[in-house]
């Protein structure tokens, strides 16, 4: 079996360089030693009874041209190493017990759902199903943050500046007193207009500040 294909060999190639142990009876985990055989090119596990998680050593064979780990019961997450591997053309990780998402890194993300079908554990593209991290509310844009902010601190402002009008009319006041207690009455007559117009301001600044917050 060759990138998931059944070919009958006549003569083998010297330069052929393939580790296939398919169809067996294997069990235990993938050895970490596959990882120093440097000038690999195909690696087919096909069809045993492997378990365990994906060895990350499987990244150091940078002329490993296919891998089949189909059929198997291993478990874990993928490593991104994988993606690592430039010449990497054919990947088949199906029918195992592999769970998390799916990396997205270099020659990972060139490779179908096939290769990662029959893995209810796995989620995220190229599979159908999403991962749970990808179901986050949405966030507010910036625009609408701005504006929210912006009206803020617009109403604000404007308590800020009514609490001035509110200081300068308490203000007015006492000295309304003093005047009536014995001052000249056109002085009167002046402090009143001053309060009146001040209280009218106040009262309308603080309609239009209510007014636009509630907007």
């Amino acid at each position: 079996m060759m990138k998931g294909l059944e070919i009958q060999l006549v003569k083998i190639l010297t330069i052929f360089t393939t580790f296939d142990l398919s169809h067996n009876s294997f069990q235990g985990d993938i050895p970490r030693v596959i990882g120093h055989l440097h000038s690999l090119n195909g690696l087919n596990l096909y069809h045993n009874y492997l378990t365990g998680s994906i060895p990350p050593t499987l990244g150091n064979l940078t002329t490993l041209e296919w891998i089949d780990l189909s059929s198997n019961k291993l478990s874990g997450g993928i490593s991104r190493k994988l993606g690592d591997l430039a010449s990497l053309g054919y990947l088949n990780l199906s029918k195992n017990q592999l769970t998390g998402q799916i990396p997205q890194d270099k020659q990972l993300s060139t490779f179908s759902s096939d290769s990662f079908s029959g893995n209810p554990g796995l989620c995220g593209p190229p599979l159908p199903k999403a991962c749970h991290d990808d179901a986050r509310p949405p966030q507010p844009s910036p625009s609408s943050t701005f504006d929210r902010e912006g009206h803020e601190s617009w109403f604000k402002q404007k308590v800020v500046w009514i609490g001035y009008a509110s200081g300068i009319v308490i203000g007015i006041s006492i000295a309304y007193i003093v005047f009536e207690m014995g001052r000249p009455k056109w002085l009167t007559r002046g402090v009143r207009m001053l309060e009146r117009r001040a209280t009218e301001w106040m009262e309308k600044q603080k309609w239009k500040a209510i007014k636009f917050h509630g907007q």
